[in-house]
């Protein structure tokens, strides 16, 4: 077994793995995300004091974004139009690559959660779906066909366009570059923003989860119709509240209004939009097989999912 480095770099927080799976972290850091000289230093010190003991074959970061995950570009490895103040144009790939020495894996957290759900967790043996972070901001990753959905560069779901009814919510939004879009209404800083609480503050029985459920279902109604994912998972901080599953489910169903008459949606809808099976650790794991993807030779961020070693 070859041992791996992951980097889950978050919003919110930093966190760095050395393993080669679930079953076998070795090391585990976490830190809070500042800006990217000390998160950076954090990092190459971290796996440097391991790399001194046990070689790292590779290393995988999954990253927030925008960024650029095309090997082409002279902006590889890059987070580049982010809000995140002081993160905007931050070469990620290149300071790890200089200071280890080992092939570097990187991909959107997204994406990188999704290749460990489907390596390890609820997407095993499907080809073909999605996984949406909903936390500090809201994003959405996956497969089709068996490969990370890239393009131009990787997908942004949370930006799309969603119906906004202004009379009952005057919110404006959260998304500093498009206001209302999915994210702007519906990360994690909307809901204390809107209602000022936290959302691990407020009750099950609060309003605010059923217009939560209800801006959530409308995008994943748009993802159902375009890209027909076998499943959907959902994670992040805000779908820690489980209570929130079954409203989506209803929602859904609701919006859809029979539409689309599949078992997985008419019969089984909880077994089709799901929490991550890895839970809170999908996205460290998904850049640890970011990283089995890189040592294995393929490209950083086109790779399908990781070969077993």
């Amino acid at each position: 077994m070859h041992l791996l480095g992951g980097v889950e770099a978050g919003g919110t927080k930093f966190v760095c793995a050395v393993g080669t799976g679930p079953d076998d972290i070795r090391a585990e850091i976490r830190f809070n995300t500042t800006t990217p000289e000390e998160n950076l230093a954090q990092v190459i010190r971290f796996f440097q004091e391991h790399h001194a003991q046990t070689p790292l074959a590779a290393v995988g970061v999954a990253a927030f974004g925008p960024l650029d995950p095309d090997p082409s570009s002279p902006t590889f490895g890059y987070i580049t139009t982010t809000p995140k103040p002081g993160w905007a144009h931050t070469d990620v790939v290149g300071p790890l690559r200089e200071a280890l020495g080992v092939p570097v894996g990187f991909d959107s957290d997204v994406n990188g959660a999704a290749l460990g759900e489907h390596r390890w967790g609820a997407a095993q043996g499907l080809d073909t779906f999605v996984y949406i972070t909903v936390g500090t901001g809201l994003g959405g990753g996956g497969m089709v066909n068996g490969k990370l959905m890239h393009g131009l560069m990787h997908p942004e779901m949370g930006h799309m366009q969603i119906p906004h009814d202004w009379d009952a919510d005057p919110y404006p939004g959260f998304c500093t570059y498009h206001g209302d879009c999915w994210e702007g209404l519906a990360c994690g800083p909307a809901i204390q923003d809107r209602w000022q609480f936290p959302a691990e503050e407020l009750p099950p029985g609060h309003p605010s989860w059923h217009l939560e459920a209800h801006y959530l279902a409308l995008g994943l109604v748009n993802i159902i119709c375009l890209l027909s994912p076998q499943r959907i998972i959902m994670g992040g901080g805000v779908m820690q509240q489980r209570h929130l599953f079954p409203k989506i489910h209803e929602k859904v169903r609701t919006l859809l209004n029979n539409y689309i008459q599949k078992p997985a949606i008419t019969e089984h809808i909880e077994e089709y939009i799901v929490p991550p099976a890895l839970g809170g650790r999908a996205g460290v794991l998904g850049a640890l097989a970011l990283a089995e993807a890189a040592r294995a030779g393929a490209p950083s961020g086109h790779q399908q999912s990781a070969e077993k070693s």
